[in-house]
Order: C-alpha cells, then structure tokens, then sequence
C-alpha cells in the first residue's frame, strides 16, 4: 500500500534542538554570571549537560524517570558535577530555559523545503514527539511549520512515550492512519526507529549525529533532502 501519512519526531529532526538550546542556555549562564560566581566557563559546563540531559532523556524513554524528575536534576546534576551545589541557581536555569528557549527557532537545514515538497505531493504530515507538550506545540507554531501538520502528538498527551507501541497507535488513531500506509521519519535510533519498526510502520533513520546504526528495512539519511528521492 502507498505511503499516504508521513509521522516525524520533532526535535533534532526538523527543529534543530541542539543549536536551538545550545544558543539559549549560553544567554542564561552569561546573564546569571555563572563563570564569575563560581569560575566555570560555559563550553565545560555545556559538554558536561548535554552528556547528562541525553542520559536523562533516555531514562524518561525507558520509564525509569519521570519529567519532573529530569526538570529537577538536569542542571543540578550538571553543576555538582564540577563541585557546585546551588539548587537555586540550576532552577532559575531550568525555569528560564524551557520559556526561552522558543525564542530561538531555528529548524535543521533543509526541513522548510521538504515539508513544502511533501505538501506538494499531498502526503499527510504528522508530529509525534517525546518532548513536552507544553513547549512540542510552540516550537512548530513559532517555527513557522506548524500548518503543515494535520496532527501534533506529543508523547505527554497519555504519558507513555516512544519506543512504546501505545504511543504510535494513539497518534496514528489521533491522525486516521492506517499502520501500511504509514512512515515514521526520526534521529533517535531506539524510540524512533526500534519502536516505529516493531509496531510495523516503514522507517526512516534520519542519521543527523553520524551515529551510523543499520538494520534490515530501515532507510538512512544523512541530510532531508534525500527524503525527496524516496518520497
């Protein structure tokens, strides 16, 4: 059966997370004189959460966490990590991040160009995202992509998240799809691929942090743009 709706995760796939947080946490350790507090330079402080908030991330996939969980430690635990114990401080950071951080929009190269083709060819474009739902939402209305997607699921809206196959059924419910005429286009190897794979949708691994993973019936990509030779 031919491909007729077309699901994508959100974050690192279209809306380029990494550039997009990178670029706000800096405005917020400049603004609170984190480096003349306490003598720790942004770019050390940044490796070290980007390494602990995808670890975090990950937990929240696999259940073992919950989000408040994640929004209490992430800085926390970050700060601690080079001896700085100021809970206040990693709470202004969180609280001012999740609102700040639609103030930078930025979408990985190539994703404006893709949705206008695939809405040329009258596919049915689709969000599901593990992010929050508080923020899945903005992040397309204020990216200016937001009219291209007939249904934006987030993984909040019933508390399971992918790779959970409750997930996919309640978004492609949500969507009126049906599983053959289907395709889930991600980054995140396990909550992507894996999970859209098992559930049995047609998978596209969109390869964008060269972690180079392959299986059987998964197509990869390095750039969006390939997309347009499949689709």
């Amino acid at each position: 059966m031919k491909i007729q709706h077309i699901f994508f995760d959100l974050d690192n796939t279209l809306w380029d997370h990494r550039r997009n947080a990178y670029l706000t946490l800096k405005d917020i350790f400049t603004r609170e004189n984190v480096q003349e507090k306490y003598n720790l330079g942004f770019e050390d402080f940044h490796k070290e959460y980007f390494t602990i908030n995808e670890r975090l991330w990950a937990q929240i996939r696999d259940g073992e966490i919950d989000k408040e969980y994640l929004r209490k430690h992430r800085f926390y635990d970050s700060f601690l990590f080079f001896g700085i114990d100021d809970f206040e401080l990693s709470q202004t950071l969180e609280n001012n991040f999740l609102d700040e951080i639609l103030n930078y929009n930025d979408l990985v190269e190539g994703a404006f160009e893709l949705l206008e083709y695939l809405s040329e060819k009258k596919y049915k474009l689709h969000i599901l995202s593990n992010g929050f739902k508080e923020v899945t939402y903005r992040k397309c209305e204020l990216s200016g992509i937001k009219n291209y997607f007939e249904t934006i699921t987030s993984a909040d809206e019933i508390n399971i998240r992918k790779p959970h196959p409750e997930v996919y059924e309640y978004a492609l419910n949500k969507a009126g799809a049906q599983k053959e005429e289907s395709m889930m286009i991600g980054d995140d190897w396990i909550a992507d691929v894996e999970g859209a794979k098992s559930f049995g949708l047609k998978v596209v691994f969109f390869d964008v942090f060269n972690d180079n993973y392959k299986a059987d019936e998964v197509t990869v990509i390095k750039k969006l743009a390939e997309l347009k030779t499949i689709l």
